[in-house]
């Protein structure tokens, strides 16, 4: 009869649509001597530590699947006027977050091309704050989430932005400052603008591009210095070395104006 746990693990994969699976060192360990078993076991630490899931024992370490890629998640910082730093108290900020072990990558449906994962161990991310499936790994909050679901990434401790990359067809946009006053001379009142989304701005970044069916990048519609117009409520704020930006996919914008 199956144990409760391997049970559990079946539960869990399915809940998650195979997102991942479980390294098991036992079917590579020889059962001929014990001082081979030893020596195998010694060999490879990361298959022997002991791992658990949402508070129950499974088999080995999580290793993702396809474009799956499993995140820690980590606070976020702000500054205040004094200097001092206080968690991000904005709920519908993205999530910050330190890739722990991502997939090779998805095959695409109709022509069998490997769509490889675009982040690896140890890179930081930035996602949407609902996206992915929360876990509890190794007494850890994690998340796992699809390479799709990545907004940029970066190497290093804190976003700046010499070291953000924007994943594949998402911009980086410098949100300029709206005027709180007409052309009229009117002052508008900045409790009306707080809630106004801006869709427009200078390009900071420019991803790669959308991967095809081919494995190739297609052109981005844009490059840095260019202003561009894109759709309203389609960007994503964020806000590094204290300075706002959004993400915007490159299917969103509606229209760029070369830099002079």
């Amino acid at each position: 009869m199956p144990s409760y746990t391997s049970l559990f693990v079946a539960a869990m994969a399915a809940a998650t649509t195979s997102a991942f699976t479980t390294n098991f060192p036992s079917t590579q360990i020889s059962s001929s001597s014990s001082s081979s078993t030893a020596l195998f076991m010694s060999s490879t630490p990361e298959l022997t530590k002991q791992c658990f899931l949402d508070g129950k024992k499974i088999r080995g370490p999580i290793t993702p699947l396809g474009n799956f890629v499993l995140v820690r998640t980590k606070d976020t910082l702000d500054a205040t006027d004094g200097g001092i730093l206080l968690p991000d108290q904005a709920k519908d900020r993205p999530t910050e977050g330190e890739v722990v072990a991502a997939g090779p990558g998805k095959l695409h449906p109709h022509t069998g091309v490997r769509i490889t994962n675009p982040v690896t161990t140890g890179d930081s991310v930035l996602f949407g704050k609902f996206d992915g499936h929360d876990m509890n790994y190794n007494e850890e909050p994690v998340t796992m989430i699809r390479d799709d679901d990545v907004l940029l990434y970066y190497k290093g401790v804190r976003m700046t932005l010499a070291n953000v990359i924007p994943c594949r067809d998402y911009v980086l946009v410098a949100i300029e400052k709206q005027k709180t006053e007409t052309s009229s001379g009117i002052v508008v009142a900045e409790t009306v603008m707080k809630d106004y989304n801006p869709c427009e701005g200078k390009v900071a970044k420019v991803g790669e591009g959308r991967m095809t069916s081919t494995g190739e990048f297609s052109t981005p519609p844009c490059k840095e210095g260019d202003f561009v117009k894109f759709r309203d409520y389609a960007g994503n704020e964020v806000k590094i070395e204290g300075k706002e930006y959004s993400l915007v996919r490159m299917v969103d914008i509606l229209t760029s104006i070369p830099a002079p």
